[in-house]
């Protein structure tokens, strides 16, 4: 037998099949019910999303003998002929082939005769944006006096192009994309009555691959079965799409945190290698700030496609003003892909974009990177000596002389990244031969676990010179944390930058003789 590909296999032939259109095909469900059908319905929508399917279902519906909760039989003469092609009275039309008003005189010749087999004479005409204007007109003398036996079918994906004297005279419907949660159900069902082994990490590469069409998904679906020898796998899919693993997106964000072009570079040229498409790449890196975005906003909110740790890392190393810059810079970039003399320089650019648009002082989490000059403006307390550890004879005394000087152990502590992010954000607690304990408030939580606390009791216990074990205690606190010292110092000094420029008298001269004005998130304290 000739194969049959799968989106013509396992095409809808009921309302119920219908994925992801349930506000169409519930109406059309209704309107059979009471018997209020429609003389010209426009179906709308992009490419694949079910347009001529659902209509080739309605015109079934209106001729079945037999409605089963108003979805067509399947088996009375009727459905039969519908499915094998010999149903005289639908009049099948792509108006991309016959834009002429010729063709169009021709086709509606016929409509005053009554139907051969069923009960209306139902004209479906796909993409009928293409048809002349003339055409339109001669169409439109149908549409304003149709015979009772007649329904006119319309499908397009250019409604624009539609003249509004016709539009007016039809019942229309829009239909959506649909979401990739939608057509990754759809493939797991069809390969599980296929009985065909897949990986569920490959059907989320197709389905967002899809771009929200079922049709197009199901051709990849094809696709992806045949590049792997009658199986759908992850690595033979992301293969075939030119899809790059989600680490190595992640990598390239850790070095925009950092600033770093060369590395950045760097790792572009590593992808290059494995000869990606890069406007997914792009596309993953927008989906991948996204959900850092999420992150930030709403700690522990995970999603399917990335690694819940890796995003909670990245949350930290970038501040949510500079994801919400890459996001836009990534976003407006995605059409430069097209006008770049190849698709890697226009990648290059979007990101050397986004480091020349990066601020200096970008917030990491709550805190702010700054120099390390200004790391030690806080005061030590005399009793505490980086040499040695910190005696603990009265607890509540140690503890309340110990707090001030937490910024300072963090700095003789051998620990970067994560780990600091993590110590930055918690206030000592107290500190025994045995234990040492910490504090971190609960909106800050999501930096515990895993090897970062793993690493800050080790750095911990070298400094101190004994095996401590770590406790961080989740609860609210009115004192102050590195993380917030720094972020008071940094805003106390814009505090100080825009009261200068307030006061200076040449500022105040031209606000005076020009109506000027100062914008004070344009200054930044002078370093």
């Amino acid at each position: 037998m000739t194969y049959q590909v799968l989106a013509r296999k396992w095409r809808p032939q009921k309302f119920n099949e219908i994925v992801g259109q349930e506000h169409v095909s519930q109406s059309l469900k209704h309107a059979l019910q009471h018997d209020r059908l429609h003389h010209a319905y426009l179906f709308t929508g992009t490419r694949g999303v079910g347009k001529t399917t659902i209509a080739r279902i309605l015109a079934k519906a209106i001729n079945c003998e037999n409605l089963d909760d108003f979805n067509p039989c399947g088996q009375c003469e009727t459905c039969q002929a519908f499915d094998q092609g010999r149903f005289m009275d639908l009049i099948e039309v792509d108006a991309a082939s016959r834009t002429k008003v010729e063709d169009t005189r021709d086709l509606l010749d016929n409509v005053q005769y009554a139907p051969n087999q069923g009960r209306y004479k139902v004209y479906l005409i796909d993409e009928v944006h293409m048809l002349s204007a003339h055409s339109f007109n001669a169409l439109l003398k149908t549409l304003e006096e149709p015979p009772p036996h007649v329904k006119f079918l319309l499908a397009t994906t250019d409604p624009q192009k539609i003249p509004v004297t016709i539009l007016s005279r039809c019942l229309q419907f829009n239909l959506k994309r649909l979401l990739p949660a939608q057509i990754e159900q759809q493939m797991q069902y069809i390969l599980q009555q296929e009985q065909i082994d897949f990986e569920e990490n490959a059907l989320k590469l197709l389905s967002r691959a899809a771009d929200g069409s079922m049709r197009d998904g199901l051709s990849l679906l094809d696709q992806a079965i045949v590049y792997a020898s009658g199986q759908v796998l992850y690595e033979s899919v992301k293969q075939m799409l030119g899809t790059v693993a989600s680490h190595s997106v992640a990598e390239l964000i850790q070095e925009l945190a950092a600033g770093n072009g060369q590395k950045l570079l760097n790792k572009v040229a590593e992808l290059a290698d494995l000869t990606p498409d890069f406007n997914d790449t792009l596309q993953q890196l927008i989906r991948m700030l996204h959900r850092i975005a999420l992150n930030q906003q709403i700690p522990g909110l995970n999603e399917y496609e990335f690694d819940p740790q890796e995003i909670v890392e990245l949350s930290t190393l970038l501040s949510p003003e500079d994801v919400q810059l890459f996001y836009q810079i990534a976003l407006t970039g995605q059409k430069d892909l097209d006008l770049a003399p190849d698709q890697r320089s226009g990648f290059e650019m979007v990101l050397l974009r986004m480091l020349a648009f990066k601020p200096v002082d970008s917030v990491a989490g709550q805190s702010r990177q700054i120099p390390d000059q200004m790391k030690n403006t806080i005061s030590e307390s005399p009793s505490f000596s980086a040499d040695k550890p910190i005696e603990k004879n009265n607890e509540s005394d140690s503890a309340s002389s110990v707090d001030n000087d937490w910024e300072a152990i963090i700095q003789n502590l051998a620990i970067r990244g994560l780990t600091k992010e993590l110590a930055s954000h918690c206030v000592l607690g107290k500190v025994d031969d045995t234990r040492c304990e910490l504090m971190i408030a609960a909106s800050h939580q999501n930096l515990l676990g895993g090897k970062p606390e793993e690493k800050l009791q080790k750095a911990l216990q070298d400094y101190y010179g004994r095996p401590l074990k770590l406790k961080i205690l989740i609860e609210e606190n009115t004192s102050m944390t590195p993380a917030m010292q720094r972020q008071n110092q940094l805003q106390q000094q814009q505090d100080e930058a825009v009261a200068a420029i307030e006061q200076d008298a040449n500022v105040n001269a031209l606000k005076e003789q020009f109506n000027a004005r100062v914008m004070p998130d344009t200054i930044e304290p002078i370093k």
